[in-house]
């Protein structure tokens, strides 16, 4: 993206459609004057008493036990520098929001107007009882090191200067297992540290707890090396002063072992990198731009292992592995603090996981074919959900251990169910689809690219590099949008009406015809109807001029569905088309089936359309586990509308028995295990969470999915259809415009699917 785009996109992110990135929910009911008189006036009283006689119930009856504050005084934010407090608030609600949707963390950013560290420390004191835990971020060096000591020592609540600790914990689980892989002893490697912040003496200090000898280290700040010649150092940097005689970074790299960099970008040079030892290991963390671009570094040592800062590289240093699992088995146990051995068991937690197997649907998320520990692959990827089950169970079981957890927990399988839980909340499959989808962007056929919002939905692609946007439409039309947008990037446009597209046309109409001259289409017909942009968009597929397609947006389903069906005819093996929607749901993501197409399909017909729906499940990496639903459970009812789902899920058992499916079940049922165990243990749904629901008919279907997100403002993606032979998807009436970004999302995935196929 550009630097003026990014510049209006960040700026329109922020803005709309309500200012910042953060809000407050109630998590009670509040309808009635009962409600309200129970949260406030008088019933409130209560639980105040109950605290004030005994404090801790304070994480009994109050959010503190699940909430963190974000502080900051805006003196050393990102790359920004000293830009105050109010300036660092977009930052602050930043990480909130990561809290949240990586751990389900609560989080009110706090800024404070304080230079002066002892102000500073008596600001965050005197609203400490508020919090479960302090994150502190971009607070500037030497400051940073004592205001989180004072508080450390001052409060009985988890502190962490995340931009210290973060760093270095993510660091170190990589500089272990990137030792391993070099074959090389932690107490006998060289390592050269350029940087002298807050975060390098911090990923320095930790390194040293885990066996790196002071001797074999040489921190360089702006200055030169770090060495007994200087008189300007702090306490902090004094440390790690050297007595080896050099005085500069190129010195400091001969037959180095380790580069640990968190300065500037470009200060690494090839001759540097080739005086290092074998084996080398250079982490170039600064970001931007990394102190070596990693393509040249690879170029110029084969032997290299490196990371980065960056999320478009092998093995990024990236906080979010750390700090929102860190907290959250912090909070769990109630931890007086977060001391050395929970940092110590986060860093080999996170070790550990980069080695074990990684699950298919993070091979997915980044489009690897797999990957496996080595040195592209020496720490987790953020999108790994099983971070939140590993990371927290180590950090609190080392709180435990070390004393400083109030709160113990005694039942850890049950523990590990309750943060998997948790994951519910997040919409990581919106991200984990849009990062498929980049990893090998498609053409793709806007159809209605006349219409504003899907203009603006073809910018976003374009921009995001989802896909590789050709706009459909009248070009005059299109190109006045276009700047009413600041839609400048050079993007091809179509008119299927225009005198210039009548050899493609002809083309089209030709090879149409030939398919559909026995279904009474002439080939003057043809000729015409490919001046419609429903046809030409799917010739244009057809033919490999393009993807895939997007359309619907401003027409009827059955209008749009019913020429693409016409040229693109069903995928081989499949009888009946079908479509399912995908609901971002505060449980997870829910598959509904059949939502656009099928009126009411048979027993068979309905048991295919639940296969193809588990295959469309699998498509996003997740294990698909159908309820076919009907108005009574397990054949309770002889009517022939229950009898057809019963029959569907017999045939589904015979013809595909790997598919874990039962029925018929009554949607509360499907949803709840309690009441499913409780009621019917015998079904194949125990054990089980469901995610896909077969609906009998498209009336129930079409309903529910609309319901579910209007009434709980869930996220819908689709429909996606299902069994066609070309990857073409028709949006909903009136899309929004991030509905059709991801649809466009899914049509790119579905596309690199089929081609992966044929």
């Amino acid at each position: 993206m550009k630097k003026d785009q990014q510049r209006r996109a960040a700026l329109i992110y922020h803005a709309k459609p309500k200012a910042g990135k953060i809000g407050v929910v109630p998590t009670k009911r509040y309808r009635t004057q009962r409600d309200l008189s129970l949260a406030y006036s008088p019933g409130v009283a209560i639980p105040c008493q109950e605290i004030q006689e005994k404090i801790e119930n304070v994480y009994k009856y109050t959010n503190k036990g699940n909430l963190v504050a974000v502080i900051s005084n805006g003196t050393a934010v990102l790359g920004l520098g000293n830009i105050g407090p109010e300036a660092s608030k977009p930052v602050m609600e930043g990480k909130a929001l990561l809290f949240k949707i990586f751990a389900d963390i609560d989080v009110f950013d706090i800024e404070i107007d304080a230079s002066d560290p002892d102000e500073f420390i008596k600001a965050v004191k005197s609203i400490s009882p508020t919090f479960g835990g302090i994150n502190l971020e971009d607070i500037k060096a030497p400051e940073a090191f004592y205001i989180e000591q004072k508080l450390k020592e001052e409060l009985s609540i988890p502190v962490m200067h995340d931009d210290q600790h973060g760093t270095a914990i993510i660091s170190c689980a990589a500089l272990l297992n990137a030792l391993e892989l070099a074959n090389k002893k932690i107490d006998k490697v060289k390592v050269v540290v350029s940087g002298a912040g807050a975060a390098a003496i911090s990923c320095t200090k930790l390194y040293k707890s885990f066996g790196v000898n002071e001797k074999n280290i040489v921190m360089i700040d702006s200055r030169g090396v770090i060495n007994n010649k200087r008189k300007d150092l702090t306490e902090e940097k004094k440390e790690f002063l050297t007595n080896r005689k050099i005085n500069t970074l190129n010195e400091a790299m001969v037959n180095s072992d380790v580069f640990i960099g968190l300065s500037q970008g470009d200060i690494l040079t090839p001759k540097m990198l080739l005086s290092m030892s074998k084996n080398p290991i250079v982490f170039a963390m600064a970001n931007p731009d990394p102190e070596i671009n990693y393509d040249l570094a690879c170029k110029t040592r084969d032997d290299i292992i490196m990371a980065t800062g960056r999320s478009d590289l092998p093995n990024q240093v990236n906080n979010v592995l750390g700090f929102p699992f860190i907290f959250r088995g912090a909070l769990d146990v109630r931890a007086k603090k977060i001391n050395e051995e929970m940092k110590r068991a986060a860093v080999l937690a996170l070790a550990e996981l980069a080695k074990e197997p990684v699950p298919e649907q993070v091979n997915v998320a980044y489009q690897e074919t797999k990957l496996n520990f080595g040195r592209d692959y020496i720490i987790p990827k953020p999108f790994d959900p099983r971070l939140i089950r590993k990371v927290p169970v180590a950090v609190a079981k080392a709180a435990m251990k070390s004393g400083v957890s109030t709160s113990p927990i005694k039942d850890w399988d049950r523990y590990e169910m309750e943060l998997e839980e948790r994951l519910g909340n997040s919409q990581k499959i919106v991200r984990t689809i849009h990062l498929r989808a980049k990893s090998s962007p498609k053409r793709i056929v806007f159809a209605e690219a006349d219409q504003l919002d899907v203009l603006k939905a073809a910018q976003i692609v374009k921009e995001e590099k989802i896909g590789k946007p050709i706009l459909l439409g009248d070009e005059s039309t299109i190109r006045l949008l276009m700047d009413s947008i600041d839609f400048n990037e050079d993007v091809k446009i179509i008119d299927p009406k225009s005198s210039e597209q009548d050899e493609i046309r002809k083309k089209y109409a030709r090879r149409f015809w030939k398919e559909q001259k026995r279904k009474g289409i002439t080939l003057y017909d043809a000729e015409n109807l490919m001046k419609q942009r429903n046809y030409y968009a799917s010739m244009m597929v057809k033919k490999g001029d393009a993807d895939t397609l997007l359309s619907g947006y401003s027409r009827k389903y059955p209008s749009v569905f019913r020429p693409i069906m016409e040229v693109m005819g069903k995928a081989e093996g499949v009888d009946r088309v079908a479509s399912t929607n995908l609901m971002i749901t505060s449980r997870g993501p829910i598959f509904i089936a059949d939502t656009s197409i099928n009126v009411d399909p048979n027993a068979e017909e309905l048991a295919k359309i639940a296969e193809m729906t588990a295959k469309t499940v699998e498509m996003f990496a997740i294990k698909p586990v159908l309820a076919l639903l009907s108005f009574n459970n397990f054949g309770s009812s002889p009517l022939p509308e229950a009898k057809k789902v019963s029959e569907a899920v017999s045939y589904m058992k015979k013809n595909f028995p790997s598919i874990i499916a039962d029925g018929p079940i009554q949607s509360d049922f499907a949803l709840n295990n309690e009441m499913l165990k409780d009621r019917f243990p015998f079904s194949s749904l125990n054990k089980n969470k469901v995610n896909t629901l077969i609906f009998p008919n498209l009336d129930s279907a079409n309903i529910a999915y609309k319901l579910i997100k209007e009434l709980n403002k869930a996220l819908s993606i689709g429909p996606i259809l299902m069994g066609l032979n070309q990857p073409v998807h028709i949006l909903q009436l009136g899309a929004s415009v991030e509905e059709i970004v991801n649809m466009a999302a899914i049509a790119v995935i579905d596309s690199q699917r089929k081609k992966l196929n044929k």
